[in-house]
Formats: structure tokens, sequence, C-alpha cells
């Protein structure tokens, strides 16, 4: 691995953000757009033949020979057009454009995370087939949300952080919203594994925002501190809170003292604008190099099922999970080879965490040719047709020049329980 191509990449309407692993310090770096400043202008603009993105292409607004392009991902979600005298340019190859050059510095990037405010199914298609027409691999590229990158930031710190529940408070130029971090109990005993969740626990619309950004109103700021303590207060009531993070432009300036003051009694606060990509930087990691990630974030959009086969991974022999849990269905097809000892049938699990129960599932190989031991190479293949139905295929794909592949091919689908809207009877 060499530095730089673990890639997180935090994408909303107005700015992207880039974290990438830097294995000298063994933790994320959040790439500089200006002094102390991560935010890069989700703008992409040209001049001539010459294209620009960011802060260059900002400057191109007031240029009468150029043009720029900004709310480039709901433009591409709509499927628009955008026109600039003779010249015609779909709104997605402008995305692609602006991704590229924005990551033109790292060369081969190895797998990458994007983090975007809400998750949609939609949203990942779009960033996936970007980064896969940039040639990185299809199976190390995710999209998550900003709770998600939240929570994977957070195992990456110290476990008296998140020992209770973990606050994170993001504040916009006129709102406030609160999140909180907390641990699952799933009804199937898995107690070496944690499971945890990110709720969205409160929020506030706050006018006197307005007036304290950019420039400090001080009878504003004070009707702003004292309301967002009261905010505070509510949040924290009846709650064991570990640790607060605070994040988003709203909090830049300092009109928060009393507040501040209630958010670090008793526990330990953070504050930063490079949280969401250094989160999604870690989970390109983990997605990357580790093997069972643990722990598990889990929502309602994610599995709650994982499919296990029996098999010996680096001198042990495990259940190996073939679908994990935590992963959105769109996003857990792959594919394996394995070597069979003279077996005649391979054996699944299926666990499930909402229902609590394990049950087997079988796919026979009858007519598979006999070869000697360890000679059999099998592809195994995992492909979701919706987020309850999982069809697995197991191919003959011989075993190099000593037995050419056949045409053995067999195919069983698996339905799982999903959520069932049974996903918060998990509570801790």
């Amino acid at each position: 691995m060499t530095q730089g191509n673990i890639i997180g990449y935090d994408i909303n309407e107005k700015t992207c953000q880039i974290s990438y692993y830097n294995e000298q310090q063994l933790e994320p770096e959040t790439l500089e757009a200006d002094t102390e400043n991560y935010q890069i202008p989700l703008l992409i603009g040209k001049l001539r033949d010459t294209w620009a993105y960011g802060k260059e292409a900002k400057r191109l607004v007031s240029v009468k020979d150029g043009f720029a392009v900004g709310r480039l991902l709901s433009r591409s979600l709509a499927g628009e057009k955008i026109q600039f005298g003779e010249e015609s340019y779909d709104a997605v190859w402008l995305l692609a454009k602006y991704i590229q050059m924005s990551l033109q510095s790292f060369g081969q990037i190895d797998g990458i995370v994007f983090s975007v405010p809400k998750l949609t199914e939609e949203i990942a298609q779009l960033l996936r087939g970007i980064a896969v027409r940039m040639n990185i691999n299809k199976n190390q590229i995710f999209v998550q949300d900003y709770k998600e990158s939240f929570c994977n930031y957070l195992f990456y710190q110290p476990k008296e952080l998140w020992q209770y529940d973990a606050a994170l408070f993001n504040c916009s130029r006129n709102e406030v919203h609160a999140y909180m971090l907390r641990r699952l109990k799933p009804n199937l005993p898995m107690s070496q594994m944690t499971f945890v969740t990110v709720d969205e626990v409160a929020n506030a619309h706050m006018k006197e925002l307005a007036a304290v950004y950019p420039v400090l109103n001080e009878d504003k700021a004070k009707e702003a501190d004292e309301r967002f303590c009261k905010f505070v207060q509510s949040v924290f009531e009846k709650r064991k809170v570990s640790s607060v993070f605070l994040t988003g432009e709203g909090f830049e300036n300092n009109w928060y003292p009393n507040s501040l003051r209630v958010l670090c009694n008793g526990r330990r606060a953070f504050i930063g604008n490079n949280l969401y990509s250094k989160g999604a930087c870690y989970t390109a990691y983990r997605k990357k190099y580790t093997h069972i990630e643990n722990p598990v974030y889990l929502d309602e959009s994610k599995l709650t099922d994982r499919v296990t086969l029996n098999m010996r991974v680096n001198g042990q022999e495990e259940w190996y999970p073939v679908v994990s849990w935590g992963n959105h269905w769109y996003e857990a097809n792959n594919q394996w080879e394995v070597l069979t000892n003279e077996v005649d049938e391979l054996e699944f699990h299926v666990e499930s965490l909402v229902q609590g129960n394990l049950r087997s599932e079988i796919i026979s190989l009858e007519g598979m040719p006999k070869r000697p031991e360890y000679s059999t190479r099998l592809q195994i293949e995992t492909l979701f047709l919706d987020e309850r139905t999982c069809r697995i295929t197991v191919k003959d794909v011989g075993f190099g020049e000593f037995f050419p592949a056949t045409d053995f091919q067999v195919e069983k689908v698996i339905h799982l329980g999903g959520n069932d809207g049974k996903f918060n009877s998990m509570s801790s």
C-alpha cells in the first residue's frame, strides 16, 4: 500500500473534501484547499479550452468568456444538460470531470468511500459509476451517509469516547441537528460482535444564526447561545454521553461560550470540519484491509442478515461471510474463488440479527467432475436481485492446465428476512 491511495471523499451540493490514508501517521490526513481550509467548492468551469474546478472555477463566474457550473449532484441526478454557447454538457459528465480533476494528484486509487448528507440508491449508483469509469476496482467503491462516516470515525478513536452514547451536533447557517451514537443489542447472541447505530434525536431552526454568521453580532450571538444551550440540555437529558463532536460552518464563530461549558461538563468535546471525509477514509481502509468488520454499523437501510460459508482462511477454519451484516444490498455483490476437498455440497448459514435465528441452505455439487484433493476450484458469486433476495452462483473454473474448466454451474436463490420494521427493537 502506498500513501494516498485510500480515499474518503465528502461531497454535498456546495463543496467536496478529500481525506487520504497517511501511511506514516497511520491515520487519515485531509487535503487543504487553502491554509487550514479543507472545503473545495463544488464548481467546475471552462475558459476557452482550459478546465478548472473548485476555487479556480469560482473565479470564472465573473469572467466574460468563461462559465462555471454548480449544484452538480442534484443536476446529475435529474439528468440535466448544461448549455454554454454552442456546447452542451451532461451534468453527470461534468460531475465526473470534477471528481477526476480533484483526485488527479493521487495516481492509482485502491479504495474510495464517498460520504453524502443523505444516501439513496440513485446517489450510490451515480458515484459508483463515476469511480468505475476512473478504473477503480468496483469491489472497493462504497457510498455512505454522514451518520455512518461519524460512526466509522469514532471506531478509530479511544474507546472511552464511545463507552456510552456519543453526540454529534451539525450546525449550518440557520439549523442545528443533533445525532446520537448508541449500541444495539441484536436478538442473535453474538457477544464478540459490537453493533451500533446513529439516530437523529433533535433539530432546531435558529434564525439568530443568520445574524451571527459571518459577522459576529453580539446581541444576536447571546440569544443564539442561550437557545442553543437549552437545546443541548434537552438533548442530554436522561442520557449518559461520553463525548461530543461539533461540525458545520455554523460553529465557525465563537458565539456559544455558555453552551460549550454545558457540552464539556463531564465529557470531552471536539470541533472540526473534516470529520465526514476522515470517517469515510477510515471506512475505505476497513473495507480494503479488514477481514471481518467489528464493530458493525447498522441502520434501517442495511442488511441485518449475513450469509457465511465454512472455509479455511489464513490457516484458520471459520464461517466466512460471503454476505456481511451492515452492507447495503446493492453493494453486497461479490465474487470469490475457493479450493474444495472432495465435497458433495456446500452448506451456507444465514444468520438474522432481527429474527434471532440461524438456518442452513445447501447447494448440491452433484454432476461436478471428481478430481484429486484440493484441485477443484470453484467460483462463488453473490448477486442481489433486491433488498431481500440474493442469488448465489457456483461455477467450475478448472485448475490451470491440469484440469480445464467445465460448464458445471449451479444457482440457488436465498431469501433474507430483512428488517420487517423491527430494526429499532434492537435497543441497547
